[in-house]
């Protein structure tokens, strides 16, 4: 009888899971396959090859996949590198509070390609991946201009305090608050733009708009202060770098593929006007699968007219970790990091680099994306990054991002799930 497990069968999306698979015939081929159905009903899968050992089994942490998806020893493959059948989608957790992702784990006979209704499965079983854990809170926020989503861990707390920021699609993604809440942070999901009552477009970065809510977050009864954390990519990143140097508040930043000038809007914080670099739109390329490569648009900040737009890092007083992807095919992150890093004081800041991840750099949870569609741009965007070197990057990323966060705000209470 053919058996497939996954231990623990529901964890937090960004703990690890076993799959076993017992019961097979020594040296037979398999395949190992796992889908999962967003809430927007594409499908995502994965599969991988392997020839079970001579007891009949088959275990991915520690034998190696012949082909398929991804090929070697990881045990996370199947959940790390799933990918849509339909291209240019990318896998992201909306309803973070409400429901898991179900992941289907099926064994079929012989290497499949392809399986369609016809194809039984010799065992199959189903995992939940949860981006928040037990006791995890979800409270909308829509005080004075501050929208977004507030995730507290259980308990009185008080616990430290994390602002979370995306990127230039704007809206309101929850799924990396989620599970940094499930880590013991209370954690601000913050939109500024293309949300509820907030501007449809982004015009400028008002500087005044994140200082409320960082006030926000810090009167509340459950947040320790004095200073709270931000996390931020991308269009995130830029406003992350700027909360980090203008408001005393912030006192640990997380930067992850940014930059470290203003482009495109113009900050703007009390009598402060920093202005910016234009979009060289006219340099969009659009590659042989009909994606945007952007890269193209950031001119060159090293230029001396475009002095006025680097945002003043020297200013910091608190610490910034940089998390870079070299293979990031938005932009230029690394020389970003390296321009901002100048400026700063080595003691306050710190870089971390890595060859062949791309630019949506996310919890391990999060398989590659190198390119989807994207509200706003008429085109699906390229993000670049190889799926293996990815995969690593997010996987040693977190983990080093966690541990800033409470070496700079304090431990946080660990959840078990």
């Amino acid at each position: 009888m053919v058996e497939v497990t996954v231990t623990p069968q529901s964890s937090l999306a960004d703990r690890p899971a076993q799959i076993r698979v017992r019961g097979l015939s020594p040296s037979q081929l398999v395949t190992l396959r796992a889908s999962l159905t967003d809430e927007h009903g594409e499908r995502f899968q994965s599969r991988a090859f392997f020839r079970a050992d001579a007891a009949g089994e088959v275990d991915p942490g520690l034998h190696a996949a012949l082909g398929g998806s991804y090929t070697g020893v990881w045990p996370m493959g199947l959940f790390w590198f799933l990918q849509p059948d339909t291209l240019f989608r990318r896998l992201v957790k909306r309803d973070v509070a409400g429901s898991p992702f179900l992941v289907r784990l099926e064994v079929f006979d012989g290497p499949c390609l392809l399986t369609g209704p016809q194809d039984q499965p010799l065992a199959s079983c189903e995992a939940e991946r949860w981006y928040v854990g037990p006791g995890v809170q979800r409270v909308p926020i829509r005080e004075g201009r501050v929208r977004g989503a507030l995730f507290l861990p259980p308990g009185p707390g008080p616990f430290p305090g994390v602002i979370d920021l995306f990127g230039g699609a704007g809206g309101l993604i929850e799924f990396r608050a989620g599970l940094l809440a499930s880590q013991g942070f209370a954690v601000l999901a913050l939109a500024f733009f293309a949300y509820d009552d907030l501007p449809r477009t982004l015009l400028q970065i008002d500087l005044e708009y994140f200082e409320e809510a960082a006030k926000l977050l810090l009167q509340h009864p459950k947040v320790r202060g004095p200073g709270l954390g931000v996390v931020s990519v991308s269009k995130g990143a830029e406003v992350g770098l700027a909360m980090a140097t203008f408001l005393p508040q912030v006192v640990a930043t997380v930067w992850i593929n940014g930059t470290a000038f203003l482009y495109g809007n113009p900050l703007v914080y009390k009598d402060l006007h920093i202005p910016p670099i234009p979009y060289l739109t006219e340099r969009i390329v659009l590659t042989e699968v009909g994606a945007l490569d952007n890269s193209g648009v950031f001119a060159d900040p090293r230029d001396p007219a475009y002095s006025a737009s680097a945002i003043p890092t020297e200013k910091i007083r608190g610490k910034v970790l940089f998390v870079v992807g070299e293979a990031d095919r938005s932009l230029n992150s690394k020389l970003f990091a390296q321009l901002a890093m100048a400026r700063m004081s080595p003691a306050s800041c710190r870089l971390l680099s890595y060859p062949g991840a791309g630019h949506l750099i996310e919890p391990p949870s999060s398989p590659l994306c190198s390119m989807s569609s994207m509200r706003g741009s008429p085109y699906p965007m390229l993000w670049g990054g190889e799926a293996q070197a990815h995969a690593k990057a997010q996987e040693h990323s977190w983990q080093e991002i966690i541990q800033f966060l409470e070496l700079h705000l304090g431990p946080a209470a660990t959840m078990k799930l």
